[in-house]
């Protein structure tokens, strides 16, 4: 059995790895033409945290994609290779001077170990006139070190790796390939013409400040997130942009929103900043699609549209993707 993923961030690895467990006799290739640090998955701090406006086809499904993704990386985190595979443990704040809701998220309350309202103390550790507040326990996954350590695990495996931009599904027919999986992520709006994929925009700053080692998130789309390789602090929300360019004025005011939270910030080293296109589809896309080209027949399984919770929910969708092509290879005949 030849199965194929196209796109190699974090949404086609984690799918890679599943179709591999799934499917233990069959070959599994990856077509890309971004890899690790060329990707979106490689701008984002990585923490758990799903937004409440994430959405799958039904609720019942997104909850589920969540559950499961917050227990594959939780096992991972739980085993020796947890720091080679860049996931640990970190709890954080959420404040709000303006409305509870900001700081409450039905996906996780009931998955995590912890997450409670703040105490009065609490609410006074930033400075700001703080109202709300929720403190949790989750995990973070930091890309620079997970995307590395899942191709290697891929490629340990037996799975082979293609460089390759692929701009029509015309370019995989042939039978070549049972199933293709396309976690092309910004890549299907062309390669599928969905005009209901739109990228927003995220810049970021990472600095070098190791006292810090607790999350914070505040109103203004403002968070502090400590990894492994440094402080990410973000962040910006341009919906329907393409600049991948880093912005002088982004950077000048998440320092501000941020040093503001949390003063100590003030001075510290820049490791490096970056931009990020997530790609946002409301719902995201995980479903069978039978394509009839010039070719032949093609089985298609879309995996994309993840917006800024790729790497959260991204073994979620793996696993539902994995099924779905499990199901598509049990039917031979028409969906």
């Amino acid at each position: 059995m030849h199965l194929c993923v196209i796109g190699a961030g974090v949404v086609g690895l984690t799918t890679a790895l599943e179709l591999q467990r799934e499917f233990r006799n069959a070959s599994v290739t990856i077509l890309a033409d971004r890899f690790e640090q060329d990707t979106c998955s490689d701008v984002a701090a990585g923490l758990f945290r799903p937004g409440t406006s994430f959405s799958g086809p039904t609720e019942e499904i997104t909850r589920k994609w969540i559950s499961d993704a917050y227990l594959y990386w939780d096992e991972i985190r739980k085993t020796v290779e947890s720091s080679e595979a860049g996931v640990a443990q970190l709890s954080s704040y959420i404040f709000s001077s303006t409305d509870p809701a900001i700081v409450r998220n039905r996906y996780i309350e009931k998955i995590l170990p912890v997450y409670r309202a703040a105490t009065e103390n609490e609410l006074t550790l930033c400075p700001g006139e703080w109202k709300y507040g929720s403190f949790y326990t989750t995990v973070l996954t930091e890309c620079r070190l997970f995307q590395p350590w899942a191709t290697k695990k891929f490629l340990r495996n037996g799975g082979r790796i293609v460089t390759q931009k692929v701009e029509s599904f015309s370019a995989v027919t042939g039978g070549q390939y049972d199933v293709v999986v396309n976690c092309t992520g910004m890549g299907a709006k062309k390669l599928c013409t969905d005009f209901k994929l739109v990228p927003i925009r995220g810049q970021v700053i990472k600095v070098k400040a190791p006292w810090v080692k607790t999350a914070f998130y505040a109103d203004y789309d403002t968070y502090i997130i400590p990894g492994f390789q440094g402080v990410t602090l973000g962040g910006c929300r341009n919906y329907d942009s393409y600049n991948e360019k880093v912005c002088k004025h982004d950077s000048a005011a998440i320092r501000e929103r941020c040093e503001a939270l949390l003063p100590s910030l003030k001075g510290a080293p820049v490791i490096r900043e970056a931009v990020g296109l997530r790609p946002h589809r409301d719902p995201v896309r995980v479903e069978p699609e039978l394509l009839d080209l010039a070719g032949g027949r093609l089985k298609v399984v879309h995996n994309y549209g993840h917006g800024g919770y790729g790497v959260t929910t991204s073994p979620g969708t793996a696993i539902y993707a994995t099924q779905l092509v499990k199901d598509m290879l049990k039917s031979n005949s028409k969906l």
